[in-house]
């Protein structure tokens, strides 16, 4: 098992990528803190759980799955008398949630797949892959994904790796021709990093953009994510981070007088969005939201 301090660096470094790896790694970290803790004596061990509790909240903005396991992890912890034992027990709910939902979402995405259709898609979502897969191996549909490269990081050749692994076709574009690619499209899958109580998505920078050429073209735009990534704060009022990250990702030494704008997501409008495809369904963003408190009422 890693130790904390790498596990909190990997995040920072987006060498852990997607939303639930980064939460089932903020999990593991929790654990090893738990398990180089239990020598302390109770209190003491609780404080220096809420301590890397902190830590890994601060170590990924944007990240509402991570804060939701987190909070799962901690709720009514200190009732229970062997505080490690039961932070195991609910660290193998977790994995069993996300492998579940995983499944189901793949499951009801891929219906949305037509045959000989084109998919648009934007950055890199493990969600929007799985959907794709499921598609072509349980029905033997073909059809074709159209994906952007997605700078600065290039996260876009992650999704047509992953897609070339496993035969389906794909044309890369540079970000500027997503305007062609959906031209084409007859169907847009996005990931999300963030999901508010408005019904509004946060999504890897361009995704709006996308959303609104897709709008303009009547390409339906769904949106496939684990419930967990709603994020309960937004229903008091707060307003979902939205990170920024290095200057130097887009240019290592700019001349002088030049300043760099790096933001990593921005908020997708409900309006725009046909609908969210989650563990729990297929339903507008306000319906979803809705979905959620029924189904996990520990969020809020």
């Amino acid at each position: 098992m890693k130790n904390f301090k790498s596990i909190v660096r990997d995040i920072k470094e987006i060498k852990i990528q997607g939303a639930q790896s980064v939460a089932k790694a903020a999990a593991q970290g929790i654990i090893s803190v738990a398990e180089d803790s239990k020598r302390f004596s109770r209190k003491i061990l609780l404080m220096e759980l809420e301590k890397s509790r902190k830590v890994l909240i601060g170590s990924r903005p944007t990240e509402p799955a991570m804060r939701n396991v987190l909070s799962f992890l901690f709720y009514e912890l200190d009732k229970h008398e062997d505080i490690l034992s039961e932070l195991n027990k609910r660290s193998k709910y977790i994995k069993k949630h996300f492998e579940e939902s995983e499944k189901n979402i793949s499951k009801i995405g891929a219906k949305k797949i037509s045959k000989e259709s084109v998919v648009f898609t934007h950055c890199h979502s493990s969600t929007v892959v799985n959907i794709l897969k499921e598609a072509k191996k349980k029905d033997k549909k073909k059809f074709e994904v159209y994906n952007t490269e997605t700078r600065p990081l290039f996260q876009g050749r992650l999704t047509a790796k992953a897609l070339s692994r496993v035969d389906i076709p794909v044309v890369h574009f540079v970000d500027s021709g997503g305007r062609i690619a959906l031209k084409e499209a007859d169907i847009m899958l996005i990931g999300a990093d963030a999901i508010s109580s408005e019904g509004k998505v946060i999504n890897k920078i361009g995704s709006e953009m996308f959303a609104e050429i897709a709008d303009k073209y009547d390409v339906p735009v769904y949106v496939c994510s684990d419930s967990w990534k709603f994020d309960p704060k937004s229903v008091f009022g707060y307003e979902e981070e939205i990170e920024r990250r290095s200057s130097k990702e887009i240019w290592a030494a700019p001349p002088e007088g030049v300043n760099i704008s790096n933001l990593a997501f921005e908020k997708v409008s409900s309006d725009l969005i046909t609908g969210v495809i989650s563990e729990l369904g297929v339903y507008k963003p306000e319906i979803f939201v809705e979905e959620v408190k029924k189904a996990y009422p520990w969020m809020f």
